[in-house]
């Protein structure tokens, strides 16, 4: 039971902590992602994936449905998060003293963790 009670814990601080992210993006556009994008070389319309990274999946992860597929393209997302905002500084500590992709860092970490140890009792396709 506390097995279940820990993942749920984790699902939902990943899925919020993203949503918010998400939430920002609805509020205030895409227009600096679509920026990253086409720097690096990438179409425009790859942009708009930030929608589904940022929204789609963190609902999934919170609901528990299907939450180890969204996972792995949540880790994915932050993969593509960390290549187009960190190139050039993926090495560089920030002004705190921690590296500048901590959080991105930390979202992949977690996506895998949560990939790896799966949904829990708490899911809505929990088995």
């Amino acid at each position: 039971m506390m097995n279940d009670i820990a993942k749920l814990i984790l699902r939902l601080t990943l899925g919020l902590m993203i949503l918010f992210h998400g939430f920002e993006k609805i509020i205030n556009g895409i227009k600096g992602v679509k920026q990253l994008v086409v720097n690096a070389g990438l179409p425009e319309f790859f942009a708009y994936g930030v929608y589904i990274g940022e929204l789609a999946l963190p609902i999934l992860i919170i609901m528990g449905f299907y939450s180890r597929v969204a996972s792995v393209l949540l880790a994915f997302n932050m993969i593509m998060a960390i290549f187009l905002a960190y190139y050039n500084s993926i090495f560089e500590l920030g002004k705190h003293g921690a590296p500048v992709i901590e959080l991105p860092f930390l979202y992949f970490i977690i996506s895998v963790v949560v990939f790896l140890l799966g949904s829990g009792k708490y899911a809505v396709n929990s088995k």
